[in-house]
């Protein structure tokens, strides 16, 4: 009965990597929320307190494929599915430290907005931002 983690709590695998890195919380979400919003910080220069733009969580899922013992470590893979104008998905990997099948595979999608007035910008994402998402993007991988 312990010796195994229930579906809720591969969410809760990274809260404590940044778990101030967002200005809004998402009920259940957190891992998958800290590995995108640590690499949006770290790699597409957001910083989502002062930000103009900021991303919205407008579709999660998570498909639990097999059971991760406690107290096992867990790795997670992100990799982007869909890029658009103002949008992203992302497909997030949940592996099991040295095992090379996968756990469980999320799916998390934002859309990028004026932080003032909640719309998307007519210009979209900013450059820096489709570059750095661009070079997640995987068309061959399926997790």
């Amino acid at each position: 009965m312990y010796d195994h983690m229930n579906n809720s709590v591969y969410y809760f695998l990274y809260v404590l990597l940044t778990s101030r890195s967002s200005a809004h919380t998402y009920n259940s979400f957190y891992s998958f929320d800290s590995i995108v919003n640590t690499y949006l910080m770290t790699h597409c220069k957001l910083d989502p307190p002062t930000s103009p733009l900021i991303g919205l969580v407008v579709h999660s899922q998570c498909d639990y494929l097999a059971p991760v013992g406690f107290p096992a470590l867990v790795d997670l893979g992100l990799r982007v599915k869909k890029l658009g104008k103002s949008s992203v998905t992302y497909e997030i990997g949940v592996f099991e430290r040295s095992v090379e099948e996968v756990k469980a595979v999320g799916e998390f999608v934002h859309v990028f907005v004026d932080r003032k007035s909640r719309r998307p910008r007519a210009e979209g994402m900013t450059a820096t931002m489709k570059e750095q998402l661009g070079s997640l993007v995987d068309t061959k991988a399926k997790l």
